[in-house]
């Protein structure tokens, strides 16, 4: 595959460095510290909104970004097996994460508003840079890279593979988060079920998985952004749970078995 960078191509690779650069100060930042929401819900954050609803409202922009980037693609992509394939994997997500997932959630839990509008805002840049390269720059500059010859590809077959094992490690983490207590119940409790045997934040592993599966699928800078964004973003993250639940469970805590999010190893 020969790409000649054109001025649109280089103007998006540019941005697509740019981001990533901005995701480095986050997953820098994110260290010192702790994202105000979750477990880590904080006053300093400022006025705060229901859980469900601030779920629902920063999830659904992406999903609605990328649909839309497809329907007005001026190529074919409704025709080419590969580009239907990228669109109903991402949105398979994105519909979950949008319209299931926040109704399931339990409690009177709040979100800031602020993550809210910076978790917005993040969605739609990212919408665009994955939308835009699968539906609008790569039908244009690499037409003889996603042909139907693509979804025998091995990039393509092992990426479909570790997203649909990230996906499924995410949904079960999910589903032991909240089930942890019985209705009535306020006392807080480890997670000990599933990879929560091996690391604090299994439903952290699980999404990062998926974007790494998603990134191999599309053999895409714009899909490693996305997987380098999702570590930047939930890697400390999942380091601050640790040290909470530490504190929090130091009785019951084994540090020797015990890794954040990369059983074994962190």
């Amino acid at each position: 595959m020969n790409t000649f960078v054109t001025p649109e191509l280089g103007s998006f690779y540019n941005f697509l460095f740019i981001m990533a650069l901005i995701g480095l100060v986050v997953f820098v930042t994110l260290y010192f510290v702790d994202a105000g929401y979750g477990k880590m819900r904080s006053e300093k954050w400022g006025p705060a909104i229901n859980n469900k609803v601030g779920w629902f409202l920063m999830e659904m922009p992406v999903f609605l970004v990328v649909l839309y980037l497809w329907e007005v693609s001026p190529y074919e992509v409704t025709r080419h097996v590969p580009y239907v394939l990228f669109l109903l994997i991402f949105e398979f997500h994105y519909f979950q994460r949008s319209f299931i997932f926040p109704f399931l959630l339990k409690g009177n839990g709040k979100m800031p508003i602020v993550i809210m509008a910076l978790s917005v805002i993040w969605n739609i840049i990212n919408g665009y840079a994955q939308g835009w390269w699968l539906f609008h720059l790569a039908p244009k500059y690499v037409p003889d890279m996603y042909t139907e010859a693509w979804v025998h590809d091995p990039r393509f077959i092992a990426g479909v593979a570790i997203f649909i094992l990230g996906w499924c490690i995410n949904m079960h983490s999910d589903h032991v988060i909240r089930h942890l207590r019985k209705p009535g119940d306020t006392n807080h409790y480890l997670p000990k079920r599933g990879l929560y045997k091996y690391v604090t934040s299994a439903n952290y592993l699980g999404e990062i998985t998926e974007w790494l599966g998603f990134a191999v699928l599309t053999w895409s800078a714009a899909g490693f952004l996305f997987f380098w964004f999702s570590c930047c973003n939930l890697v400390p993250r999942a380091n601050s749970i640790y040290l909470r639940y530490e504190q929090e469970f130091a009785s019951e805590f084994d540090r020797k078995k015990l890794k954040r999010i990369i059983p074994f190893i962190y």
